[in-house]
């Protein structure tokens, strides 16, 4: 089986509005797959229809190899999933909502649900009714649900929303943990970009509904253009100096201050002490390399060039 998850020219129209558009993405065994996209780009819509929770309008999904209908139910207990925001029985307590899940799902391993807290750091708050949680707890809560039955495919909507920056490392490196650990197939999608590259293996670009890439986070390094960047306070007299001084062709002014020079024959070295014997004033100069948010911008930016559109 050469994916755990694949969609095959997937499309959802409602009411005459297309939200996603021959959508195919490939999932491997083991990967944390980074779904990226803007807010509105069409990852709640894959994903729900990746849970059985839409029907397609049209294409296919295949999970573990079968191709999912509405009575996929083997396949769908052997994933778990959070779309948008979780849902509980307020009432209820933490413990007592996971259990509920357990007795749904037909899983009875003992400790599970103490586990799956812990991991969640959510040990103390397990015996308080969910109404008493704040918004960040019930996303740590509905991580735990999703992870209570060990899938083997975790599908994850925008996991981070409502956490702070210590919650977002702990989600970070639970899901690292859970990939290397347990060997559990991980979809996550989110806007945020820095967040999806720092744990993924392979990311996809969706943008007004279509697939615009599919490609590994290796590729990307492989790919990655290095350039030294500098911030001058005259930008026309520094590419003066650049041009006409040092002879460079191929650099590009950003913004106001601040230049990247892509030419691979000269060293920032060479840079400075050219500017500075051209009497140029610079306050920082470094190598750097386009990131995952350049890469990612570069490919909406063809998009919205190209009049690409919902």
């Amino acid at each position: 089986m050469p994916y755990i998850l694949q969609t095959n020219h997937l499309t959802k129209t409602i009411n005459g509005k297309t939200l996603a558009s021959d959508v195919s993405l490939h999932v491997k065994k083991g990967e944390i797959y980074g779904f990226l996209g803007p807010n509105g780009a069409g990852k709640t819509t894959i994903m729900k229809m990746i849970t059985n929770l839409w029907k397609p309008t049209n294409g296919s999904i295949e999970i573990f190899g079968e191709t999912l209908t509405p009575g996929s139910y083997e396949a769908l207990k052997r994933m778990g999933s959070m779309i948008e925001f979780p849902v509980f029985y307020n009432h209820m307590t933490g413990y007592e909502n996971l259990k509920l899940h357990c007795e749904y799902m037909g899983y009875y391993n003992y400790g599970s649900i103490e586990n799956a807290l812990s991991m969640l750091e959510l040990t103390e708050a397990a015996g308080k009714p969910v109404r008493t949680y704040s918004l960040g707890m019930k996303e740590r809560l509905g991580i735990a649900r999703a992870i209570l039955c060990r899938p083997e495919l975790l599908i994850l909507d925008e996991p981070t929303n409502g956490l702070d920056p210590v919650g977002m490392k702990q989600i970070r490196d639970l899901l690292k943990r859970l990939s290397t650990e347990y060997g559990t197939t991980i979809m996550i999608s989110s806007h945020i970009l820095s967040e999806v590259g720092s744990i993924a293996d392979t990311i996809g670009v969706i943008h007004h509904g279509k697939m615009r890439k599919e490609i590994s986070m290796d590729e990307i390094e492989q790919m990655s253009l290095a350039y030294i960047e500098l911030s001058v306070q005259e930008s026309k007299k520094a590419a003066f100096v650049l041009s006409e001084k040092l002879g460079l062709t191929n650099f590009k002014i950003i913004e106001d201050g601040k230049i990247r020079i892509y030419d691979t024959r000269i060293s920032s070295q060479e840079v400075s002490k050219g500017l500075a014997f051209n009497g140029v004033e610079f306050s920082a100069i470094g190598n750097k390399a386009e990131t995952l948010e350049d890469y990612f911008l570069k490919i909406t930016a063809t998009e919205r060039r190209s009049g690409g559109g919902e």
